[in-house]
């Protein structure tokens, strides 16, 4: 499978995004072009105002669903470490 068709599998989906920075984003994907994954309904957590681990803020999101705290975000695909469908985070 392609990078595109990877992407394509993961549209309209809540997925999360690990990025190099302190942060974590969670939210509906639902576009992308070559600089950014753009998040609806989306929760951006900032990893440095809690004592909490990028893991375990993740599985709560899958328990509790996403708190969204931004209508529409833009991250930058050069920061993405990993982007995962929230369905596939294991509890």
């Amino acid at each position: 499978m392609s990078d595109g068709e990877l992407i394509a599998e993961l549209m309209n989906r809540q997925v999360v995004l690990d990025v190099s920075s302190p942060f974590v984003y969670a939210g509906t994907l639902v576009g992308e072009d070559d600089r950014y994954f753009v998040l609806e309904e989306a929760d951006v957590h900032d990893l440095r105002d809690t004592t909490t681990t990028r893991e375990l803020y993740v599985v709560e999101i899958k328990r509790h669903g996403i708190s969204s705290n931004r209508r529409r975000v833009l991250v930058r695909r050069d920061e993405v470490v990993s982007l995962a469908a929230l369905d596939d985070v294991l509890v």
